[in-house]
């Protein structure tokens, strides 16, 4: 029976995603009024639907844990990962993920999500959080790193740490 973590917005994420929604339609209206409908405004309005809307297929929604896979899946998207190619889980505190920076992807609309570069170890990650807390850090056997939130981190950290452990993590330094 595959184990299921939902995801929750917290009241940051919230008020974030309500800036950008008035912002993007106080443009979109003062384009209007300005242009008087012309095809600066139009334009403006389809892109930022057309911006919207794939950002909104991207929202993480649940992360399911089974015996075979981990999937986070989003609204129109899955990502999975083999059971047997993760080879270290952890905590990470969310002052660790201040480095990140988004490369392509959602920062504050309706979470955090998308691919990000750690500006700390220069490295490119890929986040899925609608919370800025109580992030997940799965590594596979390739070096890739996968952030997840949930609200039950501890629980899906002993869920998914592989058979005999996590591997040796040489870079405790970043706790420091």
């Amino acid at each position: 029976m595959p184990s299921i973590y939902k995801y929750r917005f917290d009241r940051h994420t919230i008020y974030w995603t309500l800036v950008y929604l008035v912002v993007f339609i106080l443009l979109g209206w003062l384009l209007y009024h300005l242009y008087e409908g012309g095809y600066l405004s139009a334009w403006f309005t389809s892109f930022i639907v057309a911006l919207i809307a794939l950002m909104s297929l991207s929202i993480p929604r649940r992360i399911v844990v089974s015996d075979e896979k981990v999937e986070i899946r989003c609204l129109l998207d899955i990502t999975e990962i083999r059971r047997d190619e993760i080879a270290s889980v952890r905590r990470v505190e969310a002052r660790r993920m201040q480095w990140f920076v988004p490369i392509f992807g959602g920062c504050g609309f309706f979470g955090y999500y998308g691919h990000f570069i750690d500006l700390r170890r220069l490295d490119r990650v890929r986040l899925y959080a609608s919370e800025w807390r109580n992030f997940v850090e799965i590594t596979d056997i390739y070096e890739d790193r996968l952030y997840v939130s949930c609200a039950d981190a501890d629980r899906l950290v002993a869920e998914l740490t592989p058979p005999g452990g996590n591997r040796p993590d040489d870079e405790d330094d970043d706790e420091a």
